[in-house]
C-alpha cells in the first residue's frame, strides 16, 4: 500500500510511496554553499556533520552502484532526476546540452495537481506556479523562501482572483490548489523548460529562465502579475503589519501528464527531506539535527534491513550529482562476517568525503 513522503513544507504535496521500502533517497544531503559562521573557522558542510554511527556503518557494508553526474546549473534537481527515473519518467538521466532542444522534464505539475484533488488528464500540460516575494537588491534580484509568506488561504485565493484574469486572456487555464500552489493550464507547457524552485530559492531568478521561445511571454506576464499586485489591497495590508508583498510568482514542474495506461505511479521507495528542507531555509543547526534524526531512524532501520539480507539501497543527493550504493553480498560467508568484526579488517568509509563529491 502507498503512503505519502511527507514534506516539511507546504510548497508540494507528498509523494505516494511505497510503505517500509528498503530504498532511502535523500534529497540536498548536503549543499554547495558553506554555512553561514562556519566559513570563518574553515569548516565545510561536510566536516560539520554530527556522529552518524548507522550511516557510518552502512557505508562499510553499501558500494557504490550508480552515479547520476549532473552539475548545479541544471533545471532539475539531482533528487528530482533519481525519482523520475526510479518509476521510468522522462528527465532522470536527461543531460541539458545548452544550445540542443531541451530533454523532456517529469510531469511534476501535473502530479502535484493530482494529488491535491484535480483532475490532470492524459496528456494535458500542467505547471506550478509558486506566489513569491521578490527581493530587488542593489545589483540583482533574490527570490525568498515562499513559505516567509505565511500566505493564508484568504489572501492566496484573493491574488489568485486578481491574476487570473491576465492568464486566461493568454488562453492559459488557473486553478486554485493551496496558499502556495497556484495551477496553470496550456498546451505550450507541455515543451516549455523550467527550472525547479529548489534551484531558485534564495538565488537570482534571472538566471534560471531558460532560452526558450515562450518564455519571452512568460517574463511579460511575470512583470504584469507585479505591477498588478503593487498596490493590491491584500499587499497594502501585508506591508502595513511588516509582512512580506506578494510582488510575483515561479512557475515549476512543467511538463504532459502520463498518457492512459501509463496512470500515476507510486515511488519505491522512502524520502528523508528534512536535511532538503533546513538547507532551502538557510538554517544550518535544523540540518545537522535532521541527520542526527535520519540516523537514529531511517539510517537504522535500514542497517536492520540489511542485516536480515534485503536488497536494501542508499541515494544520496547533493546539488550535483547523486550516489546510490547497495549490498553487493547481502549474506557474507562467515570469514567476511568475522573479518568486518575485527579493527583491522573493517574499512571504514567517510561520510563527509562522499558528500563532499556530491
Amino acid at each position: 500500500m502507498p503512503q505519502p513522503c511527507v514534506p516539511t513544507t507546504d510548497l508540494i504535496p507528498p509523494l505516494p510511496c511505497t510503505a517500509g521500502a528498503d530504498h532511502l533517497v535523500i534529497p540536498w544531503a548536503i549543499g554547495l554553499a558553506e554555512p553561514q559562521g562556519e566559513a570563518q573557522h574553515g569548516l565545510d558542510m561536510a566536516d560539520a556533520l554530527p556522529d552518524l554511527p548507522a550511516l557510518h556503518g552502512l557505508l562499510e557494508r553499501l558500494t557504490e552502484q550508480h552515479w547520476l553526474r549532473g552539475d548545479e546549473y541544471q533545471l532539475a534537481a539531482p533528487h528530482e532526476r533519481v525519482l523520475a527515473s526510479t518509476v521510468g519518467w522522462p528527465g532522470g538521466d536527461a543531460v541539458e546540452t545548452g544550445t540542443e532542444t531541451p530533454p523532456a522534464q517529469a510531469p511534476w505539475a501535473a502530479l502535484w495537481a493530482h494529488q491535491d484533488g484535480l483532475s490532470a488528464s492524459p496528456g494535458e500540460a500542467w505547471g506550478l506556479m509558486t506566489p513569491s516575494h521578490w527581493l530587488m537588491g542593489r545589483d540583482h534580484l533574490t527570490l525568498l523562501h515562499p513559505e516567509a509568506l505565511a500566505l493564508g488561504d484568504i489572501e492566496s485565493r484573493a491574488l489568485f482572483d486578481a491574476v487570473q484574469p491576465l492568464f486566461e486572456s493568454e488562453g492559459w487555464q488557473m486553478t486554485w490548489g493551496a496558499p502556495l500552489r497556484w495551477y496553470v493550464r496550456h498546451e505550450s507547457l507541455a515543451g516549455l523548460p523550467s527550472a525547479s524552485l529548489d534551484r531558485v530559492i534564495g538565488r537570482n531568478p534571472d538566471l534560471w529562465m531558460p532560452n526558450h521561445p515562450q518564455v519571452r511571454l512568460l517574463r511579460r506576464l511575470q512583470n504584469e502579475v507585479q505591477m498588478l499586485l503593487y498596490r493590491h489591497p491584500v499587499n497594502d495590508e501585508r506591508e502595513s503589519r511588516r509582512a512580506l508583498s506578494v510582488n510575483s510568482f515561479w512557475l515549476s514542474g512543467t511538463g504532459a501528464a502520463p498518457s492512459p495506461g501509463t496512470g500515476w505511479p507510486t515511488w519505491p521507495v522512502r524520502v528523508a527531506d528534512a536535511p532538503h528542507q533546513a538547507l532551502l531555509l538557510g538554517d544550518f543547526p535544523a540540518w545537522q539535527a535532521a541527520w542526527q534524526a535520519l540516523d537514529e531512524g531511517p539510517m537504522r532501520e535500514l542497517s536492520s534491513a540489511l542485516e536480515v539480507g534485503r536488497p536494501v539501497r542508499l541515494t544520496l543527493c547533493g546539488e550535483r550529482h547523486a550516489v546510490t550504493l547497495s549490498a553487493p553480498d547481502q549474506r557474507p560467508g562467515l570469514w567476511t562476517t568475522i573479518r568486518r568484526a575485527l579493527p583491522w579488517g573493517r574499512t571504514r568509509a567517510s561520510a563527509a568525503a562522499l558528500l563532499r563529491e556530491l
